[in-house]
């Protein structure tokens, strides 16, 4: 019999980013506190840019916007936001969603999985995801099971389960 197998992946839809990133701009918009404030939040590039006058209502907005990719299913841990920047009168701050698992932390994660899974599962970092193989299903789930409860520093996804 074949090997079962799935991959570890960090993964974000572009598009519900996009979706929560309009939200967030619809209810700034419409929001009292933000009225003739000239806050907003937008992409520039690759990274998203929220603006405001003061730096409460920058954070404020970058709440908002938290918010919005919570309800969308988007961990907040790929949002890798900066600190509130002071550019001429107005406050910055710029945000980029992580993606891709980096070589440390595919490392971490097959150490995870070496030490503390079953026995007779294997682990192999491939570019920027990790691939699992076992025998038994059962130990598959297992691992996905301990993967969960451990609090990893990075959002991961669990795809091509076979």
């Amino acid at each position: 019999m074949a090997d079962s197998s799935f991959d570890i992946v960090s993964k974000v839809e572009r598009q519900e980013v996009d979706n929560a990133l309009n939200q967030a701009a619809k209810e700034i918009s419409q929001r009292y506190d933000f009225k003739n404030t000239d806050a907003s939040i937008s992409w520039s590039g690759e990274k998203i840019l929220m603006q405001a006058n003061g730096e409460e209502r920058v954070k404020a907005i970058l709440d908002i916007f938290e918010t919005k990719l919570v309800k969308r299913g988007i961990s907040l841990k790929s949002l890798d936001a900066g600190e509130p920047q002071l550019s001429g009168k107005e406050y910055k701050i710029f945000a980029s969603i992580e993606e891709g698992i980096s070589q440390d932390n595919a490392k971490k994660v097959a150490k995870i999985i070496r030490d503390e899974g079953p026995k007779g599962v294997k682990a192999q970092v491939q570019g920027d995801e990790l691939r699992v193989t076992s025998k038994s299903r059962d130990d598959l789930q297992a691992v996905q099971a301990l993967l969960k409860g451990k609090d990893l520093d990075f959002a991961i996804q669990f795809v091509n389960y076979r």
